[in-house]
Formats: structure tokens, sequence, C-alpha cells
């Protein structure tokens, strides 16, 4: 007889991507779905402080869910998770008897003395109690054999091994299941919840199941396609197929491949998540997803340079994730400070009373060509290019604030017949060619895309008295892939929400220039963008 039951999670764990409102129909559709298909446990949201809304996947109380449920619910469990730090459990009703007999309670290692009244709550209500601790990896062997010992008394349904940042290898999960396998009431179940920090998750998933045969009951938790924050998760249809191949399990992958089709494409084309590099780092340093979702949007950021800032700030601080710590170190991290006087005396000759256009890498530079060359020979203008080197206008000099810009294009042969406006996040050390100012004058933290480079540039020639500004290529993001920039290479995946945000965020910085910058030049957008109505 099987000893191992599949935990379904999509509309939890994936709640992370769409900020849990999946919709009505397609909660009730999954939630069908995966009970078609023999899928075992169904987690069917979150329990939280907070009202629920109609087509999301936050509760508050049991009742709000059963309005999503079948009629028919024998064929499977389904349960909710509540967070201890989120979720007062008086708001728990006592159990019914109905579909939800189950409670997970995740909580983090520094809660895991209170959480134990929180627990005999859920079992006291009559739920099956579910013990999640979040970051098992974070615990002493000493200090999760204690913890255990404070749990038996409540003879969990199941005690989790969560591997909340998807730093596990094969070892490290033998390890704490015998550590627990050892110690845990012979009446709990064991589970095992990954993420796929290091494309480990399916891999582990097996091996877990392998080497409790005979031991101990055991529960997978997976979401379909790996829905998840970051890296995601152990994916279903791989779980599904792997039961069936393996064991003879008789669960329905067809359905599953329908669910995909009919629910989660639409997610996919709105929303990102799987393996990357950023998600490899997170998991490599036990960071927290949120650390790496907040760096990843700095424009001029590169691996290593999130890996730098993982590491400087420490093992405690990057397993929760506080981002005025994040921007502080970020900031500190790519400002070189440098005494730019010299310099800036020397752009202020330069520049002072005459009129720049500012040439961004927007698509527009290509579709309106000839309006900025009209431009150009009407008024004769400094040309001052932004981490871009195109053939097709007359350049003077060439801005750089972004190092992964910087360090392509240096290899470019046409790089040499410039000169270069730098800032001292890239170098300090003023060379042939290239005039490097200060970037930490430049830079005002409270933006995710404080390193923009087109506003650090407009604040820098705020210095210089010039006469008027024209701005070309600073057209604003869409969601579309290859529709951002001029040139293929410089395009980034953006989803619908990031464009968006970037767009709301730029739009704030520009309107924060106008309203503390010492100029009073006309300033003008030449081709279009979505922030022309800002100096009108």
């Amino acid at each position: 007889m099987l000893n191992i039951k599949l935990l379904d999670c999509t509309l939890r764990d994936g709640g992370y991507l769409v900020d849990a409102e999946f919709g009505d129909t397609t909660i009730k559709g999954i939630i069908c779905g995966l009970l078609e298909s023999n899928i075992d446990i169904i987690e069917c949201g979150f329990l939280k402080n907070e009202e629920h809304k109609l087509g999301t996947t936050i509760y508050n109380n049991i009742s709000q869910v059963k309005e999503y449920l079948p009629k028919d619910t024998k064929k499977a469990s389904f349960v909710l998770l509540a967070d201890y730090s989120r979720y007062s459990i008086s708001n728990l009703e006592n159990y019914d008897g109905g579909a939800i007999d189950g409670i997970r309670a995740c909580f983090f290692k520094d809660e895991r003395y209170e959480v134990i009244d929180f627990c005999r709550e859920i079992v006291k209500k009559g739920y099956k109690l579910y013990v999640q601790p979040v970051d098992i990896l974070g615990y002493s062997d000493k200090e999760l054999i204690e913890f255990i010992e404070m749990v038996n008394p409540l003879e969990p349904y199941a005690f989790s091994i969560v591997d909340t940042f998807g730093s596990m290898y094969k070892s490290d999960l033998q390890r704490v299941f015998y550590l627990i396998n050892n110690n845990l009431t012979k009446t709990s179940s064991i589970g095992f919840h990954s993420h796929n920090n290091l494309q480990m998750s399916f891999a582990l998933s097996q091996e877990f199941v392998e080497f409790s045969q005979g031991l101990r009951n055991v529960i997978i938790d997976s979401t379909i396609c790996g829905l998840g924050r970051g890296a995601g998760n152990t994916n279903t249809e791989l779980m599904l197929q792997y039961m069936n191949k393996k064991f003879n399990a008789n669960y329905d992958i067809d359905i599953i491949l329908d669910l995909i089709d009919n629910y989660i494409e639409s997610i996919k084309a709105r929303c990102e998540w799987g393996y990357s590099i950023p998600y490899y780092l997170a998991g490599s340093y036990s960071a927290h997803v949120n650390n790496i979702s907040y760096l990843i949007k700095k424009a001029s950021i590169s691996s290593k340079d999130m890996r730098f800032i993982l590491n400087k700030i420490g093992s405690t601080n990057r397993k929760r994730y506080d981002y005025n710590l994040l921007e502080k170190t970020y900031v500190e991290y790519v400002n070189t400070f440098k005494d730019d006087s010299k310099e800036k005396h020397i752009l202020k000759q330069i520049f002072m009373g005459r009129d720049i256009l500012i040439i961004l890498p927007g698509k527009t530079l290509v579709t309106f060509e000839s309006v900025i060359l009209k431009y150009i020979n009407e008024y004769n203008p400094i040309v001052i290019s932004v981490n871009i080197i195109i053939d097709k206008y007359k350049i003077d000099y060439i801005y750089f604030s972004n190092r992964q810009r910087y360090n392509y294009w240096k290899h470019d042969s046409r790089y040499k017949r410039y000169k270069k406006i730098i800032t001292s996040n890239i170098s300090k050390n003023t060379i042939e060619d290239e005039i490097s100012v200060d970037f930490g004058k430049l830079v005002k933290c409270g933006w995710e895309q404080l390193d923009n480079s087109g506003i650090l540039l407009l604040r820098l020639l705020d210095l210089f008295n010039v006469n008027s500004i024209a701005l070309a290529g600073f057209d604003g993001y869409n969601n579309a892939y290859y529709d951002n920039y001029a040139r293929q290479e410089l395009e980034r995946k953006l989803d619908f929400i990031s464009s968006e945000n970037a767009n709301r965020e730029l739009l704030s910085m520009l309107e924060e220039y106008k309203a503390t910058r010492q100029s009073k030049c006309k300033i003008s957008f030449i081709t279009p963008s979505k922030f022309q109505e800002v100096f009108k």
C-alpha cells in the first residue's frame, strides 16, 4: 500500500505571483481539476487577517472557502495555510465535518515557542495539524529536536521539511529527514516543500520518496507547472508522472494538462517564474526571494553585484527582506566616491549656454529617425547618447552610468571614436576620452530604479546652466518583448506588471526632478514618450 500523498499548493504558493487574484472561474476550475486528477490533498489558499475578496485565495475563515468547492469532495482532503504572524486563530471556526479538514501552520524560527499555542488551538478546533517550519535548514540539530519534542504531544498530522530558500542538496535532505524521522511521533507524516532555485526540486522530491519507503508516511508539495514566486516549486505534472510510472499510482495527467492549457498559460503570459541566475544566487545564499526581486530591478546591477550584496547584508538579514537595508547596501556598493570638482568645471565650460540633445536607447530612435535628424540640423545641439552607440546620429559624448551597458560597449570597435562621460560606480579614474563624475551625488533614494541613467544625466546637466534639453528615445516601457529598445541586444524581458511599475516610477522621478531642479531651461521630448506631459 502506498505511503505517499501528493499535496498541490498551486492556489496558495502560486498566489504570490498574482496577489492571490486568480479569479472565481480559475479557482473553481483548478480545484475541480485537481480533484478529478486524484490529487490527495488540495491547498485552497491562505488564512489571513484580511477581508476576503471574491476571486482571491485569501480567506479569514473556512466558510468563505466553501463557495469555491464542488459538491462532491470525498476524493481528496482540503487544507489552508495559516501564517502565525498574520492570522488570529480565534477567527477559525470549529471543524464541522466539511471538506476543509486540515490547517498548515507556518512560522519563522524565532516564533517557534509562541506557535505551540496556535497549533494547539488548531487541534482543539478539530482540524488536522500540519506543522510548517520556515527555513528548516536554519535550525541546528539540537534546536530541531527540541522543537519536535514540543510538537509531539499535539500529534500533528504532518511535520514538513520546508526548503524555503531552495538551498538544499541531497545530503541536507537526508540528514533532516532522518533527524525528524527518529524523533517525530510515529503517527505523523513527514512532508517536503521544495523550491527550485538550484534546479533540484524534482530530483529531491524523488529522493525524498525513495529513502522514506518503509520508514514513514510522506507528503510531497507541488504546484502546476512549478507555479510560484521566484524559481517556483516542484511541478505537479512531473510528480504525477513519476508516481504513475514508479509506483503504479492512478493520477490522471490529462486533466492536469487541461488545467495548464485552460488556466496556467494565461498566468504565464503575464507572470514569470522558474530557474534563473538571480534565483540561483538566492538559493546559494539561503536568501528570501524578495531580496532578489528588489535587486533585479536595479538597472545597472549584475549577477556578481547581487552576490556581493547578499553576502554583505549577512545570513540573518537575507533570510528576511529589508528594502531600506538593501537600498543602502546597494548605494554604498556602487558608489565609489570621487572628488569631481575639476571634471564638473570642465563640463560646465562645455555645456553652459548650449542646446543639449539626449539620445536614450528607446525604440523611437529607429522609428523617428527623420525627426531626430531634423532637430540636429536645425539646432546644432551637443548630442549625448546614453548607454548606446548608434551610427545614425552625430554623437559628441556617450554617457554611461550603467556598468552592464558600459562593459558591453567598451568591446565595440566604435567605442574609441567617442568622448565619454562616466559615473564613478563604473570607474573613478580619469583616462583618455573619459570624464568621470561622482555617482553618489546624482543618486536619490526612494525608488527601485534609483540608478536610471537618463534621470542621473538630467541631474548632472542641471549643474551647468544649459540653454535647453531635448530628449529622444525616452519612450517608457512596454510589456511586449523586443519592443523597448533601439537595438535587440539591449532588450530585457518585462511582463505587464513590471513595465507598468517601471513607468510609474520613472514618471515619479521625472516629476521630482522637475520640482527640484535648479535650472529653468526648456525641456522637451522630440520623440513620443509616456512621460511627455511632465514638461509641458
